[in-house]
């Protein structure tokens, strides 16, 4: 039976892709404060801008392609039972070749209603008010917001109590409750964590991996091969 990793993945995965990060811009992205264009209130207030903001990430997410980490991730699944836990809303995973990816923080490509949020559809085009569900609400990004909960932690939180070994590449570890999950590994779980500046994880016994994630990845691969 094959071991079970699961790998928990940040911004700094999909860096390297070209898609940039606000962990280190002083709480803008893209130029935005985050509170306008990432917030419930910020929708209220200016729906047209968020919209038009998310529309730009979305027609940037397809000039990018998955890098060597992504694909190093769907080459572990040769040997390993390997799920994904990623806080991006980019899907380089899935076209890398992933095929056990959660993605806690929702997904680009597709909207939801803002009358149900089990109403959730693909969506590739641009996004703009007066496109309705088909319920007749306003259609938002398929994006949890800061404010908003989280519906996918439970199941990863399932997910990290089964886990073999545990990979954390390319996220600070200060987003709660992404945060939280190392907590939920089984006790004694050999964790990786691959990142340039990694951030301190107490009362754990951590191998750090001081490197982007295409080089840390690299690495992984190869501390791995003498656990099969």
């Amino acid at each position: 039976m094959k071991q079970h990793i699961v790998v928990l993945t940040g911004a700094g995965i999909s860096a390297e892709s070209g898609i940039k990060t606000f962990r280190d811009a002083d709480g803008l992205w893209e130029g935005h404060d985050v509170m306008e264009v990432a917030t419930p209130q910020g929708f209220k207030k200016n729906p047209e801008l968020v919209l038009d903001f998310y529309n730009q990430r979305r027609r940037q997410l397809q000039t990018v392609q998955p890098n060597q980490a992504h694909l190093d991730l769907a080459a572990l699944e040769k040997t390993y039972n390997v799920t994904i836990v990623t806080q991006n809303v980019d899907d380089l995973h899935e076209r890398a070749g992933s095929n056990a990816i959660v993605h806690l923080h929702g997904e680009l490509r597709k909207v939801r209603s803002t009358g149900n949020p089990e109403a959730i559809t693909p969506w590739d085009q641009d996004l703009h008010l007066g496109d309705l569900c088909k319920q007749g609400y306003q259609l938002r990004p398929h994006i949890v917001w800061f404010g908003e909960d989280v519906p996918k932690i439970e199941a990863a939180i399932e997910i990290c109590q089964t886990a073999d070994i545990l990979v954390i590449i390319g996220t600070s570890m200060q987003v709660y409750p992404a945060a939280g999950l190392l907590d939920y590994t089984p006790k004694n779980t050999p964790i990786y964590y691959i990142d340039p500046k990694p951030a301190s994880v107490a009362n754990k016994a951590v191998t750090l991996i001081q490197k982007s994630a295409t080089e840390g990845t690299k690495v992984l691969l190869d501390l791995l091969k003498d656990k099969i």
